[in-house]
């Protein structure tokens, strides 16, 4: 059964990200999308999965204020590799020096949702993670790859659905989606316990 009486509620991804815009966009649902205005720091201590859901249910959560009666899509994601998270380069040397540091290492990109019903209050979250095995990096290819793609809003300074794939010497994950930061498997169930039906008439 649904947690919805309503059939029709808006859904909202609470988010500005336009990769998560383009991945949402692919169900061929109606949606809006806002940016919620929230402190995106981590608590002293705070572990990486903790952090991630906590800032997905965050976002959702603030955007549902004012929007009584709508699904809200929440979603975070931090790169971690040896156990620190990395952040997002911001410029070209950071880029650099990110991507030596993780040129034939395992990096674990978590992904946080939330699906929240502003109706009835219901709040659906988990933690996706995916994996990515970097092969061993020249740093001449690096400064190629930066140069022709400029990922330095990307978490991890890479963009996987473009240029990016030639930088790994493989994936491992049940939703390729989570690494680019929107498990839509995941989500698919969360919207069909709401009541919302992808493949619906």
């Amino acid at each position: 059964m649904p947690y919805s009486e309503n059939p029709h509620q808006p859904l909202i991804l609470a988010s500005s990200s336009p990769f998560r815009r383009e991945l949402l966009s692919r169900l061929g649902v109606e949606f809006s999308s806002m940016s919620p205005d929230i402190d995106e720091g981590a608590l002293l201590d705070e572990p990486p999965e903790r952090l991630v859901t906590r800032l997905a249910e965050s976002k959702a959560r603030e955007v549902a204020k004012d929007h009584k009666g709508a699904l809200v899509i929440g979603s975070d994601q931090v790169a971690v590799v040896d156990g620190t998270i990395m952040g997002k380069p911001g410029g070209h040397q950071q880029a650099v020096e990110q991507l030596l540091s993780v040129s034939g290492k395992r990096v674990s990109f978590l992904t946080g949702l939330c699906l929240l019903n502003s109706e009835s209050g219901h709040i659906q979250l988990c933690c996706e993670p995916f994996h990515v095995i970097f092969r061993v990096l020249q740093k001449s290819e690096i400064e190629n790859y930066l140069l022709k793609e400029k990922p330095y809003n990307c978490a991890g300074s890479f963009k996987s659905e473009g240029l990016g794939i030639s930088l790994f010497e493989r994936l491992e994950g049940e939703d390729p989606n989570a690494l680019i930061g929107l498990p839509l498997i995941r989500l698919i169930a969360m919207l069909r316990n709401e009541g919302l039906d992808v493949l619906a008439e």
